[in-house]
């Protein structure tokens, strides 16, 4: 492409700017690799997400699909250079509104709501929803988003911060959300180190096959810009890493065989240009195609062939919990149902496909990328080089979403290897494809139970199997297993109970974590059953669950006596809403006959933090000489707020105002270890850890000042001030002693929740906190076309204590959003839905208005009483949906997603 380059103008900023490209080239890479203009993101290359929107001339356009030579001579507008008066003023909507969650679809979004409020300042809900259908966000539900947009023009409001004390309970903006809405905060593929050579991998395009490479030097030679080509030969260490150790399994480039669509065999590290343009069809591998199973009932059959020779029957794991006599106590009920239902392989879709750098940095391989689990980075990436646990770093880039997919290792070993290979730094960016091939799923699974309850409507009995289809490889397959039947009865009390569980393995893509570890699809079976057994009680929906509802002092299946149990107060607080939601649909459907609406319901509970095993995470605080408060909080924030929420909570118990709070980290190089982004846990674990040190800190200062309290505390220019009533005490830092990490007063405190192991019968303390929530569902079903139309979500969660509200409705709408799509739209199928045109996620056109309600009921346990919350939201908003579906047209939909087809067969079956 060099020799037909042509220089093309572009007015940007005020000036013109003249690049030297082929005229062809997307209009994307040139703004973010020749202009710099990093706010245009790559989501997939195919005008599918919206991400690069940019204006041009004022008006919105795919950056990705916009030719360079279009837009010549025109005015571009990004993020970066847009008219700064509206740009700032849209800016400070979505900090104030809490518009911004991981924030790579933020800019996008941005440039197409400025469009719009050109033209018209104040807009509507509905002109919101237009101007912006173009963008995805996978994170925030919209509802903010609309908010921001709506009242960006108007006079913001107080957004001043709470005094020393009182940052717990406001909903302040996030500390961290300046560089998401200004186009400045650094994701996996904005940063390239100078003179970096860029990876690509050779992937299968079997989903099961034997090969063999053939002269992988000899085609190097024949292509100019290669640098090396790295095969599984070039492993120094284990070639098997996993998120559980013990069972690790997934080798970052396959030996002879590969058991999944887009396992990689080999990398091409050179030059960008020319490995860009590689077509690697003719890379010289050979291939011998092996029979392959894709559904659990294909993996787990009897005689087909093992992925794992160490696997029999191609079990990973079972999971089990038992109490009582569940099938004596069937036989005696007064009233049974039973059903099969099935879920499918949902893809995380985040925005931000994978992207990372690496280097050399001194004799450290120093690794940039998206991540939710750095430290584990570092030891699994470690392991797999060959090299000291200490000369591997970790630093996490922003992350464009994650929800439980950016916990497993994708690209940070092929990042090692490449620059260990060659000597120069390496980037590697997946494609759209590539990311959807590559990353793991929510598992799909098959479930079938039976739930008895007495004469009165009282639940006595439950038993319950679930198979889940755990593909290639473990992931986190062990703790969807262990974690699905613990949770299986739903908070609900449960005398006789039995469930269990099995992970297989087939040849479909690896299945790991995705917001629930498989709750999800275990609610759905339990919580339609529910409705069931609640017509055949004689008995009203949400009466029947608070009848059977879980509350303090309870005793659980697995033998855990619960505390700060708050399901009731959400049914409660959800009451009124079902009666007023009952009465609209009455209404409605009589009126029409050719549209139905019905109202469903479903509650939900969820352990935060790690089934039954330890999961500690330790927080720094230090105050320099200088006066610098200084928090190590080494909880990747992935969009859901650690950042704001753990300083809140570290704040308030030091005594200090949240504006003197200057995060540092994640880095395995710079803050202590507070474990996985995953399973609710930070707000509940780090929070825990965090409100620790700052206690600690809080009596090194009373001790040094001999006070028996603080009333306020100041910081800065080398002095701490503290005051009790009107005594005073000035401390000079100067005075003090330096440690180690550079502080002249520090605390770091540790938190590991007390959890204890399940025995054989499943019986224990797998989780010291517990959240509850339920949430109604109300849905418009066309009887002709069978589609679903979701009109509104009321939802009720037990969040313990609110630390910070607006990122607390934030997660509920979110969630939301993705138990839509579990419900109605979502369906991964290998080899078919590998981009986002053919695999659909909700829309701004899709999300229902949404109410939320906090309710607060304390756990001793949680940090000033808070409970997670992250996951908790997604679990009950399908079931509560499909509940919808069934009372609107009679057709109860056991196959997920509840396509059109697939309601109207269950309409007919109705019938």
């Amino acid at each position: 492409m060099k020799d037909i380059a042509q220089e093309i103008s572009f007015f940007i900023n005020g000036g013109i700017h003249n690049v030297q490209t082929h005229p062809g080239r997307r209009l994307s890479e040139v703004l973010r690799d020749d202009l710099n203009l990093k706010s245009v993101k790559i989501g997939c290359d195919a005008g599918d997400c919206g991400a690069c929107t940019v204006l041009i001339d004022g008006a919105q356009h795919c950056a990705c699909l916009t030719p360079a030579i279009q837009a010549h001579g025109q005015k571009i507008e990004t993020v970066e250079t847009a008219e700064p008066v509206l740009a700032k003023r849209l800016q400070d909507a979505f900090l104030n509104h809490g518009a911004a969650q991981c924030g790579i679809c933020t800019p996008g979004i941005m440039m197409a709501a400025m469009e719009l409020l050109r033209a018209e300042p104040e807009p509507t809900e509905a002109q919101v929803q237009a101007t912006l259908g173009g963008v995805l966000c996978r994170c925030t539900g919209y509802r903010k988003i609309i908010a921001a947009v709506m009242a960006a023009n108007q006079t913001p409001s107080d957004s001043r911060r709470p005094g020393a004390g009182h940052a717990v309970g406001q909903s302040i903006p996030r500390l961290d959300g300046r560089p998401k809405v200004d186009g400045s905060e650094v994701f996996g593929a904005d940063f390239i180190p100078q003179g970096s050579l860029l990876i690509r991998a050779v992937r299968s395009p079997h989903y099961h096959a034997d090969f063999i490479l053939g002269d992988v030097a000899a085609w190097a030679g024949l292509h100019p810009g290669i640098h090396a080509v790295v095969t599984a030969e070039d492993i120094k260490g284990e070639n098997a890493y996993g998120v559980i150790p013990p069972l690790a399994d997934q080798p970052a480039l396959a030996e002879s065989r590969v058991r999944y669509l887009g396992e990689p065999v080999a990398l091409i590290v050179g030059e960008p240009e020319d490995v860009e343009a590689l077509n690697l069809s003719d890379f010289p591998v050979s291939w011998t195609i092996k029979p392959h199973s894709l559904t659990a009932d294909e993996g787990g059959a009897e005689g087909v062939s093992l992925l794992h020779d160490h696997r029999p029957e191609n079990t990973l794991i079972r999971g089990k919990v038992t109490c009582g006599v569940p099938d004596a106590a069937l036989t005696d009920a007064a009233h049974i149902v039973s059903g099969r239902f099935e879920t499918a392989y949902v893809e995380h879709a985040y925005i931000e496909p994978e992207a990372g750098a690496a280097w050399m940095d001194g004799d450290v391989l120093t690794i940039q990328a998206c991540t939710q689990a750095p430290v584990m980075d570092q030891e699994e990436t470690a392991k797999v080089l060959g090299l000291p646990k200490d000369k591997v770093r970790i630093i996490p880039s922003a992350a464009g979403g994650g929800f439980g997919s950016k916990l497993d290792l994708t690209l940070q070993p092929l990042l090692g290897l490449g620059v260990m290979k060659t000597g120069r730094p390496c980037h590697m960016v997946f494609s759209r494809t590539e990311s959807m091939q590559a990353s793991t799923k929510r598992h799909p699974g098959t479930m079938h139970a039976r739930i008895g309850a007495n004469a009165d409507g009282r639940v006595t009995s439950m038993v319950f199997h679930g198979d889940f289809n755990t593909g290639a490889y473990a992931s986190w397959g062990p703790t969807v297993a262990t974690r699905v039947p613990v949770h299986a009865s739903g908070p609900y009390l449960t005398p006789n109970y039995r469930a269990t569980s099995r992970a297989i393995h087939t040849n479909g893509p690896t299945a790991g974590a995705f917001r629930g570890f498989g709750v999800p699809q275990a609610a759905i079976t339990q919580e339609m059953l529910y409705d069931e057994l609640a017509q055949k009680c004689g008995l009203d929906r949400l009466a029947f669950r608070r009848l059977n509802a879980l509350e303090d002092g309870d005793k659980t299946p697995f033998g855990q006596v619960l505390q700060a149990v708050g399901l009731r107060e959400c049914l409660d607080a959800l009451a009124p809403h079902w009666v007023r939601a009952g009465v609209d649909a009455a209404d409605f459907n009589a009126r029409h006959a050719d549209r139905k609406r019905g109202i469903g319901i479903a509650s939900c509970w969820y352990g935060c933090g790690n089934t039954a095993l330890p999961n500690p995470s330790t927080i720094r605080l230090g105050i320099t000489p200088a006066g610098h408060l200084k928090l190590h909080q080494g909880a990747t924030d992935v969009g859901q707020g650690s950042n704001t929420v753990i300083a809140q909570i570290a704040a308030d118990a030091l005594g200090i105002g949240i504006d003197v709070v200057e995060l540092v980290g994640p880095d395995t190089a710079l803050t202590p270890d507070c474990g996985k982004t995953s399973a609710s846990r930070q707000t509940f674990i780090t929070g825990r850890a965090a409100e620790a040190a700052g206690h600690t800190l809080r009596k090194t200062i009373l001790r040094l000042t001999n006070l028996s309290d603080l009333t306020n505390m100041t910081l800065g220019n080398g002095a701490l001030t503290v005051h009790q009533g009107s005594e005073r005490r000035d401390i000079d830092l100067a005075d003090l002693v330096i440690d180690s990490n550079g502080y002249v007063l520090c605390a770091e405190e540790t938190y590991d929740p007390p959890t204890t192991e399940l025995d054989e019968n499943g019986q224990g303390t797998p989780y010291a906190v517990y959240g509850y929530g339920a949430q109604i569902a109300e849905v418009e079903v066309d009887l002709k076309l069978g589609t679903t139309r979701v009109l509104h979500m009321t939802a009720a969660h037990d969040v313990g204590r609110a630390i910070n509200p607006a990122l607390a409705e934030g997660q509920i709408e979110g969630g939301i959003a993705q138990g839509l799509g579990l419900a109605l739209m979502e369906e991964y199928i290998p080899g078919k839905t590998e981009d986002l045109h053919n695999y659909l996620i909700p829309t701004i056109g899709d999300m229902p208005t949404v109410t939320s309600i906090l309710i607060e009921k304390p756990d001793p346990e949680g940090p000033m009483g808070a409970k997670g919350l992250g996951e908790h939201v997604l679990i009950p908003t399908a079931p509560a949906i499909l509940n919808a579906i069934r009372d609107a047209c009679g057709a109860k939909v056991t196959r997920l997603p509840a396509l059109p087809h697939r309601v109207l067969a269950a309409m007919r079956a109705a019938e």
